[in-house]
């Protein structure tokens, strides 16, 4: 299936969810390069963007560079996000 573009690359970082986490509310890890379990992790909430933790140790100035993309794009995002899951 066509993952939209806003999941795709942004500053080198890549966006994406586990297969196994749609018992937790809508979130996404990003870390740099390819999907690993050394990510950074971000809850997408109605009116804020979370970062639960930074486990990739991206720098503080990408990081808020990520949230506002996440934020600029967080209608994609989590509609990708209701479809990984089939809710």
């Amino acid at each position: 299936k066509k993952v939209p573009k806003a999941l795709l690359d942004f500053m080198g970082y890549v966006f994406f969810f586990w297969s196994r986490e749609d018992g937790e509310p809508p979130h996404v890890h990003v870390c740099k390069g390819a999907p690993s379990k050394v990510s950074a992790k971000f809850w997408i909430k109605d009116d804020e963007i979370i970062m639960e933790h930074n486990d990739a140790q991206i720098p503080a100035k990408d990081l808020k560079k990520i949230q506002m993309y996440i934020s600029l794009n967080k209608k994609d995002i989590i509609y990708e996000w209701f479809r990984h899951f089939g809710q």
